[in-house]
């Protein structure tokens, strides 16, 4: 073998190679793949230059240049704000588009069902009066309700209100597995209370104060809560269909994105709990509270439907980032 010639023809890359080492810190995504095929050819031309004509400069140099090419794609990574930026603009939000019927399904049904339940409780005493004493009642639609909201400080009761939200929604997407049988114990137990509450204050003459301070943070906290039933519900479903995947493959990718589901409501409970520390109980001006709800809400509707939708379109699932990470390994 021509060693001259050999070298001449591959010295770009090696170079190449040289560079993407020298600032592997500073690496675009695209870039680090660049670095990986780079290490993994020049990894080759070392193990040719070897057995055809050992010349003792090449050998050193490509042997440097692999051993800090190895160390760099074992250790190359994308900065980790650039793995948050990714998350929060493609994995959530195509892992929750991508449940859009379930979800919206769940939304329904939950809805539907505490309505009725509240519109019964709200149309007969004895129902009423089966729920706890008239006294016990009106302490509640009279001063309980709205008090709950500010009784402890707006920091302390907005930390406590998002562990609890956070807590619900993991039992809903993590029993999920358990074909689903907690997740839907999860959401009617959750209907059930809040269909009960608005019952009793419709029947006292407080309709406009239920909906006055449950709007401003409910809209976007049963939102999160409707999702990770979604996920749930999703999950349980696939122990029963899989559909042409066998079972475990099926069961690993949904479980990937459900983790992503859990990931991102972290996030949205937070929101959702500082509306209901900082303006459910203290902004006094019902149109304000509630705007600010629905300005959240809206916000996260369509921060889902357009980064879902565009990030489900380029085929991503939301399952994809969990993969667990490889390391390519030359001979």
């Amino acid at each position: 073998m021509d060693v001259d010639a050999y070298a001449a023809a591959h010295d770009a890359e090696w170079r190449r190679l040289e560079k993407l080492v020298n600032s592997a810190r500073k690496l675009s995504g695209p870039e680090i793949d660049e670095l990986v095929e780079l290490y993994q050819r020049t990894a080759t031309h070392l193990s040719v230059v070897r057995s055809s004509s050992p010349d003792p400069h090449l050998v050193a140099r490509l042997s440097s240049l692999v051993a800090r090419g190895r160390a760099t794609v074992a250790g190359a990574q994308a900065p980790m704000w650039r793995d948050v930026t990714r998350f929060a603009t493609v994995a959530f939000p195509a892992a929750a588009y991508r449940l859009r019927w379930w979800w919206i399904g769940i939304t329904v049904v939950g809805n539907v069902f505490a309505v009725i339940l509240a519109v019964w409780v709200a149309r007969n005493p004895d129902v009423q009066a089966s729920i706890g004493s008239d006294h016990a009642i009106r302490q509640l639609v009279e001063h309980d309700f709205a008090n709950y909201y500010t009784e402890h400080s707006a920091s302390s009761f907005a930390f406590q209100v998002w562990v609890n939200n956070a807590w619900v929604s993991a039992v809903a997407l993590m029993f999920g597995i358990f074909l689903g049988l907690p997740t839907l114990y999860v959401l009617f137990a959750n209907q059930l209370n809040l269909g009960l509450t608005a019952g009793l204050m419709f029947a006292h003459g407080k309709g406009d104060v239920f909906f006055g301070l449950i709007l401003p943070h409910g809209m976007l906290e049963l939102t999160a809560v409707y999702l990770a039933c979604a996920a749930g519900l999703r999950l349980g479903w696939t122990v029963v269909d899989p559909g042409p995947r066998r079972r475990g493959e099926a069961l690993a990718a949904e479980g990937r994105a459900l983790v992503a589901i859990a990931i991102g409501l972290v996030g949205v409970l937070l929101v959702s709990g500082l509306i209901e520390g900082f303006v459910t109980g203290w902004v006094h001006v019902t149109w304000l509270r509630i705007g600010i709800g629905a300005v959240a809400e809206a916000g996260f509707l369509t921060y889902v439907i357009v980064l879902g939708r565009r990030a489900l379109a380029a085929g991503e699932t939301g399952a994809d980032d969990l993969v667990p990470d490889t390391v390519p390994v030359a001979a």
